[in-house]
């Protein structure tokens, strides 16, 4: 998330608590797995203890695209990213496709 269009009220943590509130703000709720739903995008945070590290979106198909830095797009696994760079995922946020 761009930390310059920070959601207004949500404060401005670098902890999953902040991350997920900011995404709720965004019409995200908290999700319990990682499953498809047609109709729904759903977001994963990958963290490192409560540090935020990553989030990655769904796709259609049911994988996972991340923006690596600079690079382009990737499409992954959930698991996929999981490690000492990026942590390990911690929650699922989904909201209504638009």
């Amino acid at each position: 998330m761009d930390v310059s269009a920070w959601p207004a009220g949500v404060p401005r943590d670098e902890t999953v608590d902040a991350f997920v509130e900011a995404f709720q703000s965004l019409g995200f709720t908290l999700c319990p797995d990682d499953a498809l739903e047609v109709g729904y995008e759903k977001i994963a945070l990958y963290a490192d203890g409560k540090l935020p590290k990553h989030a990655a979106r769904q796709l259609l198909n049911g994988r996972w695209t991340s923006k690596l830095g600079p690079l382009e797009d990737i499409e992954h696994s959930l698991d996929g990213l999981a490690g000492a760079l990026y942590g390990s995922v911690v929650q699922i946020l989904k909201r209504p496709r638009p």
